[in-house]
C-alpha cells in the first residue's frame, strides 16, 4: 500500500491528502447494428424480387412459406405463361425448284421440340403409333392440344381429341348429337373449317370450352362444346352469323386457328380479309388486311407483335423486306393498319445455303410462315427446298430448324405454354 502523503498547513500541522481517483472503466462498445433478414422485406420489395425470377425459380420460392406463396401468386397472375417448346408434324426436306422428283409429303406423327434441351421437360402426346399417324394438331392453347382425324369427310362434324401433355390427361369428345340443331338442313353440304380452345376453367383440371367452326350454306356457324373434368361434354349450336357471307369455296380457309390479342383468327388463302371470332361474345366477323398485302396476293400472317406488348399485328415479307403492321386507326392507316417498321432481309437471306440470288426466284422460294405465338421476338420463315428457319426480329439471328434425324420442323409450329398459374398459385375462390 502506498504511504500516505503529508503536507503542512499554515500552522505547520500535517494533513493527509485524498487518494487518487480510481481509474474510470473503459467505455462500452456501441450496440451492434441489427441484421436485416428476408422477413423484414416489404411486400413491394418482395414482389419486385420475385418478378425477376425465372418461372422455375418462382415456383421454388413460392414453396418457402405462406407469405411468399401469396406474393408469388400475385406475381404469377401478371406473368405470361412460360414457353416450354413447340409441337409440330415433322416434314421431309423438299426438293428445290425446278425438280423433276415430287417432294415426299408423308404426314409424320406430331412431336415436341423442347425450348431448352437440358432444362425443359420432354413432353409427348403419348399416342399409339397407329393412332398418331391419323391425327392432326388443330390448336394448342392454355396448355391443351386439340387434334382431329386426318383425312376426314369435310361435311361431318368431327370427334375432337383433347390432351393436356403436362398431366397426360385426355378426353375424346363425341360429335354434336343430331338434336343439337333442330331442322338441320345443311348436314350434307356443311364444311368444317377447324376447332379451337375458347377458355379453360382451371389450369389443373380438364374443364374447358372449345369451338368448332363450320360453314352452313354460305354463312359461318360456331358449335360450342363445354367439357367437365369427368369427361362429360355438352354441345350447343349457335345461330349462323348473318351478314358474314362466305362467297367463295370454304376450301380456301386454313384449318389452323391463331390466337392473338384476345381473339381467334382463321386465315383465308389469296384473300384480303380474315375470319375473326370473339371468344367472349362468340361474334363472327371479317377483318380486312392492308390493301398493299391483300390486294396484291402477298403472303401475310396475323399474330401478336413479337417485339412489343402483344398488340395485334400482321407480318409479311415483300421484296426481301420484313414488314410489321399494327392495328391502328389514323390518317395514314391502310384499312385500319399502320406500318410500324421494316427490316431489310437481303443480307439475312444471303446466308441461306444455295438460295438463289435472283429477286424473282426468292419471291417464289421464300415466304413468312408464322409469327411465334409465344412472343419470343421470332418469326418463322419457310423456303421451297432450302430449309425452314426462325428469325429473331431484335437480334437479327437466323437459325435453321432441323431435327437430328434430318427432318425439318413442320408447318405450322404450335408454341406450347404451361397452363398458368399452377394450382397452388391460383387464388382461392
Amino acid at each position: 500500500m502506498a504511504p500516505k502523503a503529508k503536507c503542512r498547513g499554515r500552522k505547520g500541522k500535517a494533513r493527509t491528502l485524498p487518494p487518487p481517483p480510481a481509474a474510470r472503466p473503459p467505455p462500452l462498445p456501441p450496440p451492434a447494428a441489427r441484421l436485416v433478414t428476408v422477413a423484414d422485406l416489404t411486400e413491394e420489395l418482395l414482389r419486385a424480387i420475385l418478378r425477376r425470377l425465372a418461372p422455375a425459380d418462382l415456383l421454388r420460392a413460392a414453396l418457402a412459406c405462406h407469405r411468399w406463396r401469396q406474393a408469388a401468386s400475385r406475381v404469377a397472375l401478371k406473368r405470361a405463361p412460360p414457353l416450354l417448346g413447340y409441337f409440330f408434324h415433322p416434314q421431309n426436306p423438299a426438293m428445290p425448284p425446278p425438280s423433276p422428283e415430287p417432294s415426299d409429303k408423308t404426314r409424320h406423327p406430331a412431336v415436341f421440340a423442347p425450348l431448352d434441351a437440358d432444362d425443359s421437360p420432354r413432353l409427348s402426346l403419348d399416342l399409339a403409333p397407329t393412332a398418331a399417324r391419323g391425327l392432326s394438331i388443330q390448336d394448342v392453347h392454355l396448355g391443351l392440344v386439340l387434334l382431329l382425324h386426318s383425312p376426314r369427310p369435310k361435311s361431318m362434324l368431327p370427334r375432337i381429341l383433347a390432351i393436356d401433355p403436362a398431366s397426360r390427361r385426355r378426353v375424346l369428345l363425341s360429335p354434336p348429337p343430331r338434336g343439337a340443331l333442330p331442322g338441320d338442313r345443311w348436314r350434307g353440304t356443311r364444311s368444317v373449317i377447324g376447332v379451337a380452345v375458347l377458355s379453360r376453367a382451371h389450369p389443373s383440371r380438364l374443364s374447358f370450352d372449345a369451338v368448332c367452326l363450320t360453314i352452313d350454306g354460305d354463312l359461318p356457324r360456331a358449335w360450342v362444346v363445354s367439357v367437365c373434368d369427368g369427361g362429360d361434354c355438352a354441345w350447343r349450336a349457335l345461330p349462323r352469323a348473318e351478314g358474314v357471307v362466305v362467297n367463295f369455296d370454304p376450301w380456301w380457309f386454313e384449318a389452323r386457328s391463331v390466337h392473338a390479342a384476345g381473339n381467334i383468327y382463321w386465315h383465308i388463302c389469296n384473300s384480303s380479309r380474315l375470319l375473326q371470332l370473339d371468344p367472349r361474345t362468340l361474334d363472327i366477323s371479317f377483318m380486312p388486311v392492308p390493301a398493299v398485302l391483300g390486294d396484291r396476293w402477298q403472303k401475310y400472317r396475323i399474330g401478336e407483335d413479337p417485339a412489343e406488348d402483344g398488340r395485334l399485328c400482321m407480318a409479311a415479307i415483300v421484296d426481301e423486306v420484313l414488314q410489321i403492321w399494327v392495328r391502328q386507326e389514323g390518317r395514314w392507316s391502310d384499312r385500319g393498319w399502320f406500318m410500324e417498321r421494316e427490316t431489310c432481309m437481303t443480307k439475312v437471306l444471303d446466308t441461306i445455303p444455295k438460295l438463289p440470288k435472283d429477286t424473282n426466284w426468292r419471291m417464289v422460294c421464300t415466304w413468312l410462315s408464322d409469327i411465334d405465338y409465344a412472343r419470343t421476338g421470332k418469326v418463322f420463315i419457310k423456303t421451297w427446298g432450302y430449309g425452314r428457319y426462325s428469325f429473331h426480329t431484335e437480334t437479327g439471328k437466323l437459325e435453321r430448324l432441323m431435327m437430328t434425324d434430318g427432318k425439318e420442323f413442320g408447318d405450322p409450329m404450335f408454341a406450347y405454354t404451361l397452363a398458368w398459374p399452377p394450382e397452388f398459385l391460383t387464388p382461392r375462390d
